[in-house]
């Protein structure tokens, strides 16, 4: 039989494996210029946030980190991209490439530096901390966070913007689920449904403006006009 200390360790090292891969998906959404892509990214990024949480939950015994899981891989693992394949038309998935201010090269640099950076700003937030998890997910999270972000701001097309957002989300909650096993089940509740209501708001409008402009570009956005 395993004893508790080798269980932990076991864990550990599956958190890490996931919490490895979380943080390739987020330098991935960078790199990747198709938007399909980009979506699969999210859903893979999205199926090792509720790895993560399954972890700990095993680890703290938390029935409210397997809810987390499961509320994970249901909605934004299957609901969310069902929903964007609905809402925002298979044309648009079609397309060979989506247009960025900065090229790959170039946002792949910056990306290392957010990331870096990142673990810079949760250094400090972990002194004084008794739970070893948090020195995984927390740095990842936050650098997920982040890289998030900056995806929402390089791309120049609504739906990889909306992924990014997406991916946001996903980074906030592979931190919190370390800081705050025991969140309450209406708080993960209702983040949940906020995502879900978001993606699909953002896929009806999305695919509105393609039908009026042809493009999703935000630049080109520009030409709308009342007549």
């Amino acid at each position: 039989m395993f004893d508790t200390g080798t269980i932990t360790a076991l864990i550990a090292k599956l958190d890490e494996l996931a919490g490895g891969l979380f943080l390739l998906t987020a330098f991935a959404l960078v790199a990747t210029r198709q938007v399909l892509a980009c979506l699969r990214i999210y859903v893979a990024q999205s199926l090792l946030l509720a790895f993560s949480a399954l972890l700990l939950g095993i680890l703290y015994g938390s029935v409210h980190l397997f809810i987390v899981a499961a509320i994970t891989l249901a909605v934004k693992s299957i609901l969310i991209p069902q929903i964007l394949r609905r809402t925002v038309g298979q044309e648009i998935y079609a397309r060979r490439e989506i247009s960025q201010s900065l090229n790959i090269p170039v946002s792949l640099l910056i990306a290392v530096a957010i990331a870096i950076v990142a673990y810079a700003v949760a250094t400090p937030l972990l002194a004084g901390s008794l739970r070893q998890f948090e020195s995984i997910n927390l740095p990842i999270g936050m650098a997920g966070l982040f890289l998030g972000a900056y995806t929402v701001t390089v791309r120049r097309e609504a739906v990889p913007q909306l992924i990014g957002i997406l991916a946001m989300e996903n980074g906030a909650f592979f931190a919190g689920v370390s800081i705050a096993p025991s969140l309450p089940l209406i708080a993960e509740l209702a983040a949940a449904f906020d995502v879900l209501i978001i993606a699909l708001v953002m896929g009806l409008l999305t695919r509105r403006i393609h039908e009026y402009i042809g493009t999703t570009a935000v630049g080109d956005m520009t030409s709308l006009r009342e007549e």
